[in-house]
């Protein structure tokens, strides 16, 4: 199915935003640094994308899950969601570890 692929990444995205802003780890706690951080990691991860086609390391590949949509030569589109769902649950991960706890009372 077309764009299957693409579809799971979505949901997993709104997974991820619904556990942060439910436990404040990221964005919930502060948005524009959040913001910056996540622009820099895909932007990050875009680069070291393109650099591995450019060297003939990765390519596309064929699937039927992906639309055909490509950002770049063997970069599809979902790539791109790809990278902001692995940053977001990097950046969940390390909010849900810096977290203070609550004592017991």
């Amino acid at each position: 199915m077309s764009g299957l692929y693409l579809i799971v990444l979505l949901v997993a995205l709104v997974g991820m935003v619904v556990l942060d802003l439910r436990f404040r780890l990221f964005f919930g706690r502060a948005p524009w640094r959040a913001a910056v951080v996540l622009v820099l990691g895909i932007a990050f991860f875009l680069a070291w994308d393109l650099a591995g086609v450019g060297l003939h390391i990765f390519f596309r590949g064929g699937s039927g899950l992906l639309l055909g949509a490509q950002l770049a030569p063997e970069v599809p589109l979902e790539e791109l969601f790809f990278l902001a769902l692995l940053c977001y649950l990097t950046m969940n991960v390390y909010g849900a570890l810096t977290r203070p706890r609550r004592g017991r009372s």
